[in-house]
């Protein structure tokens, strides 16, 4: 499966130790992230990051086009919470593509633990099957 990792400056840390404590997990699954969250989780971890460049500049359109052309299976995509603007737009975006393309997303740590661990248990094959032309249901 195509994971793909987005975390605000303040999620860094967060998201990194999340990598770390399924490093196992995700070491078996292809990972790609905007720029600097994947030096930290690479750095932290040795998991492989395809790197897109940083989220400020076009690494999350960059992820939002592999979302548009079927080619990440997962979004994690970690906010700075404590900022009390909404969504950015570019935010908003990636969300409406993982709705448009079906494509599971978490916005915080405990939905992203469920994904892993549903991704663990195959619980997500059923994105191979949209990928071939199946229905979700």
């Amino acid at each position: 499966m195509n994971i793909a990792i987005i975390a605000n400056d303040k999620k860094k840390e967060l998201i990194t130790e999340f990598c770390i404590a399924y490093c196992g997990i995700l070491s078996r699954h292809s990972i790609c992230s905007t720029a600097i969250t994947g030096k930290y989780i690479s750095e932290a971890t040795g998991l492989q990051i395809e790197k897109m460049l940083s989220g400020s500049h076009g690494g999350i359109e960059q992820i939002a086009s592999k979302i548009a052309y079927d080619e990440v299976d997962i979004l994690i995509l970690l906010r700075d919470t404590n900022n009390d603007t909404e969504y950015t737009e570019t935010e908003m975006n990636l969300v409406k593509l993982c709705d448009k393309y079906t494509v599971p997303v978490a916005t915080n740590v405990a939905t992203a633990e469920v994904l892993i661990l549903a991704l663990d248990r195959g619980d997500l094959d059923w994105r191979a099957n949209i990928r071939n032309g199946a229905k979700a249901f």
